[in-house]
């Protein structure tokens, strides 16, 4: 596979690039803030920058036409609309997390809200000093699962932790939380390999880390 990433000189996109390295993929184009390289066309582009290079990104992923994981957390519901649309020229997998720890948080808060329909539902998260948006992507991503009411999101930006994310329901009883902590970004690197050869072997259409996680399901 031959492979292309914008932010690869950033914490997620050197992390990328050794991950795929190690799988023997080719990196033949990567651009980020000390500007653009490339030697061959990508069969893949990965984006781990920023939203404020959300539209460069794009454009390279039009650009190539090629399958498109992209990383970046921060984005609006209109870069979200954006990235449906051009799904149908070529394939893309978008998630604010890439953890296959996460997607199995996700599927047990969703368990815990059907047995747990009257009790208290707090989240919290903690993610490095560096990190721009909060509440994270991933804390949006379980407040999805409660769209029917609000849900109380406390975040903190502490260190270096690449993060730590906990849902906590409380009866009057008892409470029980649900926790994933990330140990390195490696975690979400490997996510994205994952994604890249779902990806590739798809024509087209829009999809998220969890199509990937549970795809033969």
């Amino acid at each position: 596979m031959k492979y292309g990433v914008v932010g690869a000189s950033g914490r997620l996109g050197s992390e990328v690039v050794n991950v795929f390295n190690e799988k023997k993929y080719k990196l033949v184009f990567a651009y980020d803030i000390d500007g653009e390289w490339q030697n061959e066309k990508p069969d893949v582009l990965i984006d781990c920058s920023l939203p404020e290079v959300f539209e460069k990104s794009l454009g390279f992923a039009c650009e190539f036409k090629v399958p498109f994981v992209i990383a970046t957390t921060g984005l609006t519901p209109e870069n979200i609309e954006l990235l449906k649309k051009h799904s149908k020229q070529f394939p893309i997998v978008q998630s604010f997390n890439f953890s296959i720890g996460i997607q199995i948080l996700l599927q047990l808060t969703k368990i815990a809200k059907k047995k747990l329909e009257d009790w208290d539902v707090e989240i919290s998260e903690t993610h490095h000093r560096y990190k721009k948006d909060k509440p994270s992507g991933t804390a949006k991503m379980i407040e999805q699962i409660f769209s029917d009411g609000k849900i109380n999101t406390n975040s903190l930006r502490l260190g270096n932790v690449p993060g730590d994310h906990t849902v906590s329901f409380g009866g009057l009883g008892e409470v029980i939380s649900i926790s994933h902590r990330a140990l390195s970004r490696r975690t979400f690197a490997e996510g994205i390999l994952k994604s890249a050869e779902f990806a590739i072997k798809k024509e087209k259409g829009f999809y998220s880390f969890t199509d990937v996680v549970f795809e033969k399901e």
